[in-house]
């Protein structure tokens, strides 16, 4: 009896699950189409400042920031340098 079963139930688990990975596809397919959230548009509707840019008082501090630039940059190189600096 059990033998009989599993077939059918193994079939019904694959269709239900083929259906919800259309329904994901689908709303995949459908959100490429719309455009994109304006940039300056925080999601809390609030300015968020990262607590690090503060200084002791909680005003924005005014020192110098250390960058690092990663390998691959769509920026040119600086043509004046040398290879390697």
């Amino acid at each position: 009896m059990l033998s009989s079963l599993f077939p059918l139930i193994y079939g019904l688990i694959f269709i239900v699950l083929l259906w919800q990975a259309f329904r994901v596809m689908g709303r995949g397919f459908s959100a490429a189409g719309k455009p994109l959230v304006a940039e300056n548009v925080d999601r809390t509707g609030r300015l968020t400042i990262h607590p690090e840019l503060l200084d002791g008082e909680g005003r924005l501090t005014e020192e110098d920031l250390l960058t690092v630039r990663f390998g691959g940059d769509s920026e040119s190189p600086n043509p004046t340098s040398k290879p390697g600096e």
